[in-house]
């Protein structure tokens, strides 16, 4: 019996703060993660779009200043895509002529993957050049 501490002397544990700051940790993590993904992801979808806003300006241009080189559909599709640098398939950009002049246009759908949900957009982009 005398192993035993009286009640006064034991160590209460509501005092204790060592391992507050792993607790707090685990709690913010989730949130801070899902956070940052986010900004990457929308950084990224921000990116593609200036591409595809690109590549569908030079398209247009290039389809009125330089008939050689984009001279029919097939050749503003590849020149379209060749500009982007991010590896849009040709099939996304569609060609025509339009009052403006000659009109490129492209819708690309992306999916936004974050962690716990995968959201889609389309990004859409289109350019006139007169002829």
């Amino acid at each position: 019996m005398d192993k035993m501490k009286p009640i006064a002397a034991r160590r209460c544990f509501a005092g204790d703060t060592r391992g507050n700051t792993a607790i707090e940790m685990a709690l913010i993590s989730a949130p801070l993660f899902l956070f940052l993904f986010g900004i990457i992801a929308t950084g990224q979808a921000v990116w593609l779009q200036n591409a595809l806003n690109l590549s569908v300006a030079e398209a247009a241009r290039c389809a009125s200043v330089n008939p050689t080189l984009c001279g029919t559909p097939d050749q503003i599709r590849s020149y379209a895509a060749s500009q982007a640098g991010t590896g849009f398939d040709s099939s996304i950009f569609v060609p025509t002529t339009a009052s403006c002049g000659n009109r490129v246009s492209a819708s690309y759908p992306l999916a936004m993957t974050i962690p716990f949900m995968t959201l889609s957009v389309t990004l859409d982009a289109q350019a006139c050049y007169p002829s």
